[in-house]
């Protein structure tokens, strides 16, 4: 029995427990930061080369939050002394009159955040390599771009560790126990603390059945599909932005210039099946390729319509897509960070800082309501039980 007592422990060391036990050791307090997997791993949502990062959101809580994020990403890029966040700008497509756009732009503008709206013929006229019907348009906002996922990752965690952080790998959580002080009990150790911050993405609520918490989660597997371009550097990142576009039906794609893999175009639907996350691949996905196929031939004339490369990575999604960020009903000592949905790598600099507010007892610098747990008890829809 481990007879140290932590002041937090943050289970899970993907970006959104790496960013949390980064911002808590800064304070000077003792951490512990637990992940079940060795490190580095790619079974759940936090590996990879590249994500997007963009302000224009939909959401004005969002784009509020990325203010903040987006001084953070500079910042940790300095103090790591490598190149996280590369700025080429981000778009978002949709049709002018429909809700996505205007929401973006209302949000842009009510956050003061730099932007440029495209109607349809300046849109077609700055894009020539991208085909949609003439009511589409787009908000570009030049803040946005590319994060280095991995090398973001390994940041944050070596700059935790340089603070005093303890890093433990390849220490799966079998319980934890209530109380004042928590006990948690993983594969090989038993370790102490006054408080505990839960990041384990897909396998939340395998962790929280046990504190009677079961959360509306759906991990979901996505297709990370690559496509080549047919003359090279057409979808390059000096003439091309990351993109994100929602048509009327409610579909979803994102996209990443040709960057990552040269020649190759990282374009994939934003959603796919439901899976068991200890069994990810157990599932066929083959229907998600086929309809980004679909949409590649019909957007994007410069891009074979193919993957030559197509990977896997998992969503643990809320029903409004909306993060978790919030204490346990009954223990107040224990919280939880969980359902980002596909979005919420970008934003980990802020859910870091406001899960480690609420494990000090700190009140949050945003409204966090659009976060409770118990936001879905109110819908019949819904199944969230505690």
């Amino acid at each position: 029995m481990a007879e140290e007592v932590y002041d937090v422990t943050v289970v899970g060391a993907g970006i959104e427990g790496s960013a949390t036990a980064y911002q808590l050791s800064k304070r000077g307090i003792r951490v512990l930061l637990l992940e079940q997997f060795p490190l580095p791993h790619s079974r759940g949502s936090s590996h990879g080369q590249s994500r997007v990062t963009r302000k224009a959101y939909a959401e004005r809580y969002y784009t509020r939050m990325m203010h903040y994020c987006h001084e953070q990403w500079e910042d940790i890029q300095k103090a790591s002394n490598q190149t996280i966040f590369k700025k080429i700008g981000f778009l978002a497509i949709g049709q002018m009159e429909g809700r996505f756009i205007k929401q973006t732009i209302d949000s842009m503008e009510k956050n003061e955040a730099e932007h440029e709206v495209l109607p349809p013929e300046k849109f077609r006229k700055r894009y020539p390599n991208l085909r949609y019907d003439d009511d589409w348009g787009g908000v570009l906002d030049p803040d946005g771009g590319i994060l280095m996922a991995e090398k973001a990752l390994k940041a944050y965690q070596t700059l935790f560790v340089k603070q005093g952080g303890i890093l433990r790998d390849g220490e799966p959580v079998v319980r934890i126990d209530p109380g004042d002080i928590v006990n948690i009990i993983t594969a090989k150790n038993n370790f102490r603390t006054k408080s505990v911050i839960v990041c384990c993405g897909p396998w939340t609520n395998k962790v929280m059945k046990p504190l009677k918490m079961k959360l509306p989660l759906a991990p979901t597997r996505i297709s990370v599909c690559y496509w080549p371009e047919r003359v090279p550097g057409t979808y390059s990142a000096d003439k091309f932005p990351t993109f994100f576009e929602m048509n009327t039906e409610g579909r979803e794609m994102y996209g990443l210039p040709s960057e990552e893999y040269p020649g190759h175009v990282k374009l994939c639907l934003h959603h796919g099946p439901i899976i068991d996350p200890d069994r990810r691949d157990a599932v066929d996905s083959k229907w998600a390729v086929e309809l980004t196929r679909n949409y590649v031939k019909d957007h994007f004339p410069g891009l074979k319509s193919k993957p030559s490369v197509v990977e896997s990575c998992i969503y643990t999604n809320t029903p409004d897509k909306d993060f978790i960020l919030d204490r346990h009903p009954f223990y107040k000592n224990i919280i939880v960070g969980a359902g980002f949905s596909g979005h919420g790598f970008k934003l980990s600099p802020a859910v870091g800082k406001i899960l480690a507010d609420l494990a000090m007892n700190v009140t949050p610098e945003w409204d966090i309501s659009f976060f409770r747990h118990d936001r879905f008890q109110h819908k019949s829809h819904m199944q969230a039980s505690l």
